[in-house]
């Protein structure tokens, strides 16, 4: 049986509804496929997530800002979807007995609320970027290219993980447990973890390097992984004497 016509009916201050998480609204939903929702959620992540990998790409050359805007979307879409598949098998296993639909609408919620707030500070980023010193082999050091890449990533954890933690009271609610609520949680933001900077490190390069030309992805990309790198630039920001 398919909703009625008047179900279907979105208005964009919705939004603001699942940036405050109210768990009332968004369990509901959560219930049934509703394609107008699905396309501005999607919309959000396209144009939030793009806006913020301009910012961060424009550093180096615009068109690598290009790319980014193109590619960090796409990341969090391929994330979304493989979470998607994954926590629909673990959310039973953890005590949440919730159908795939429900699954993926909390996944797809979680993902745009990490969208919204990345659109958010790309300004913020932009302006960090603007008063940086220029990304050429004389100009810019070591330890500010890798402070504004650390500056990224922390503004990347601290969304996704927001976009998780706001969607807490769903779980409750759907889960009737806050134990299980934070069991199923802790498995999301894991797996969020493990995909989304591991496809990151795949799809490189994102802010560039000033030695190496523009490019789509990085010759060799396949090659190390992203938690090496990040604990590579954070011996270079804070050295051992």
């Amino acid at each position: 049986m398919h909703p009625p016509a008047a179900n279907l009916k979105i208005h964009p201050a919705e939004i603001a509804t699942l940036l405050r998480g109210e768990s009332e609204a968004i369990s509901g939903w959560s219930e049934q496929w509703n394609p107008p929702r699905l396309l501005l959620h999607l919309t959000v992540i396209v144009l939030g997530a793009g806006c913020y990998g301009a910012a961060m790409g424009w550093w180096r050359d615009p068109q690598q800002a290009l790319f980014v805007a193109i590619k960090f979307p796409l990341i969090i879409l391929l994330t979304m979807l493989g979470n998607a598949l994954i926590n629909a098998m673990l959310a039973p296993l953890l005590g949440l007995n919730i159908p795939f639909r429900q699954s993926f609408s909390a996944i797809l919620m979680s993902h745009t609320i990490a969208a919204a707030i990345l659109g958010a500070f790309s300004p913020l980023m932009a302006f960090l970027t603007w008063n940086a010193p220029l990304m050429t082999t004389q100009a810019i050091s070591l330890p500010a290219y890798n402070l504004i890449k650390l500056a990224h990533v922390a503004v990347i954890t601290f969304a996704g993980t927001m976009g998780n933690v706001r969607l807490l009271q769903l779980l409750v609610r759907l889960g009737g447990s806050r134990d299980v609520a934070f069991r199923v949680l802790f498995a999301w933001l894991a797996g969020n973890l493990f995909l989304g900077s591991q496809l990151s490190w795949i799809l490189r390069p994102f802010i560039g390097s000033p030695t190496l030309p523009v490019q789509f992805f990085r010759d060799g990309a396949l090659h190390g992984n992203f938690y090496e790198n990040v604990l590579s630039s954070i011996l270079h920001v804070f050295p051992n004497d």
